[in-house]
């Protein structure tokens, strides 16, 4: 026979609220801000290649550049240097380090974005220029006389700490 939470101990309740909550908890680990399904510290050059196909150049250093609708994108990759200066676990070189949108004609502007009032970015200028960057999910917006230049996903604050050994 079932009994109602109205029957059972309050202990036993609570204890199971609890582990209710630490099951919340651990389930909604940091995560970066994702562009396309592409997620830094997660994604692999392989799922890369199947989400945006054929790159149209790369780098030396791996870096893949693609024509996207409205600019261009780049994919940077953790490589073992950037593991060993990081301290970080040896099973994240491979995965995206940065997702970088180069934006030719957008008219998006900061006001537009709603940014101004966002208390999640730190907002930066020099002449020009101004950076908004929102280092909880890891993004980077840079305007150009007003105008939205690049957008940067690259791993959250908290991501990081969490991936050193």
């Amino acid at each position: 026979m079932t009994r109602s939470i109205a029957h059972r101990p309050a202990s036993l309740v609570v204890a199971s609220l609890l582990v209710l909550l630490a099951g919340i908890t651990l389930a909604s680990e940091a995560h970066a801000a994702t562009w396309q399904g592409i997620e830094p510290f997660k994604t692999r050059r392989p799922d890369v290649l199947q989400i945006l196909g054929t790159p149209i150049s790369e780098t030396a250093d791996g870096v893949l550049r693609f024509g996207v609708s409205g600019g261009s994108v780049q994919v940077s990759f953790v490589d073992q240097k950037f593991v060993t200066a990081k301290k970080l676990r040896p099973e994240l070189a491979g995965t995206v380090l940065q997702i970088v949108l180069q934006h030719e004609h957008s008219s998006e502007t900061a006001e537009s974005m709603k940014l101004l009032k966002d208390k999640d970015f730190v907002r930066d200028e020099v002449r020009n220029i101004a950076i908004f960057l929102n280092p909880k999910d890891g993004v980077v917006y840079t305007f150009i006389d007003g105008l939205l230049k690049t957008t940067r996903y690259t791993f959250a604050d908290s991501q990081l700490g969490r991936a050193r050994r």
